[in-house]
């Protein structure tokens, strides 16, 4: 049996190699250039694309992607279940779930409430269980004021008024750009307020903000230090040469490219332009 001291030796070898290797190839890489259009092996193809029509009623809006999500849907619910009733086995936090909790949709704004119960209806999962996936995480809730602002904000300003001052559940980093020069910001928040408001100033040529996991003014965990490659390369590319295809290249080399990205979207708001595909880092590549 290894003694405390030889575990802690361990554990920092180990910390400081995987320090070593994500600051030096093959974990890294010089800027990529033409990955764009998207092809080759990390590249898995395009995401799947649905229609949510909000002129539907509120029950009816996510029944066709429900209907075609609903197995897969499952699969995570069951899951889940075996995972809390190996640690109450009785089954009681389950039944809990499953019939105290739509007692608490009224806690909800409109119209999650009944788009919601149209999810349990088409999937045939009950309602306690939808709320508790879909209601109850963190992220769902920072999901409906993002979803307010697309859907109800008329300008930059409002939007960033009500992404920067709304009461959330938890911490986020809202991500916000306009149609106008300088229309850019990274607003980073707690629960009740705005920690920092980092906007685009093309006069102090702060041409771009770049975001990773981390606070701003914090620096990075030393074991996941994206943000530095990323702003070398955003640097070698320079704001004249910005495009669909540099900001692809960007994201497309190592370490910001990793094995947890999942996907890389493209935005341009004055173009009302939007693309969005599925990724893969290929061996050797980082795990973060």
């Amino acid at each position: 049996m290894l003694g405390w001291s030889r575990i802690t030796l361990l554990l920092l070898t180990v910390a400081v190699t995987c320090t070593l290797a994500q600051q030096a190839p093959p974990w890294t890489e010089n800027c990529r250039k033409s990955t764009y259009p998207p092809s080759g092996p990390t590249y898995r193809g395009p995401v799947p694309w649905y229609t949510i029509n909000l002129d539907l009623p509120p029950y009816k809006r996510w029944h066709e992607l429900m209907a075609d999500k609903a197995p897969a849907l499952r699969i995570i619910v069951n899951s889940l279940r075996d995972l809390v009733n190996a640690f109450v086995p009785s089954g009681k936090i389950m039944q809990i779930v499953d019939q105290k909790l739509p007692g608490l949709l009224g806690n909800f704004p409109g119209p999650f409430e009944e788009e919601m119960k149209g999810i349990a209806a088409v999937t045939g999962i009950p309602l306690g269980v939808i709320e508790w996936i879909l209601g109850k995480k963190d992220a769902m809730w920072i999901g409906f004021i993002t979803r307010s602002v697309l859907e109800n904000s008329t300008s930059y300003e409002e939007a960033k008024n009500i992404l920067t001052k709304t009461k959330i559940l938890a911490p986020a980093y809202f991500i916000l750009g306009g149609n106008k020069t300088g229309e850019g910001c990274v607003i980073t928040r707690d629960r009740k307020q705005s920690l920092d408001v980092y906007e685009l100033n093309p006069k102090q040529d702060r041409w771009y903000v770049v975001q990773t996991n981390y606070d701003r003014w914090k620096s990075p965990f030393f074991l996941d230090d994206r943000r530095t490659p990323a702003k070398m390369c955003l640097n070698q590319t320079t704001q004249e040469n910005i495009s669909f295809a540099t900001i692809y290249d960007v994201l497309s080399t190592k370490p910001v490219l990793n094995k947890l990205t999942v996907f890389t979207t493209l935005m341009d708001v004055t173009k009302s332009q939007y693309e969005t595909y599925l990724r893969d880092c290929p061996d050797p590549c980082i795990g973060w």
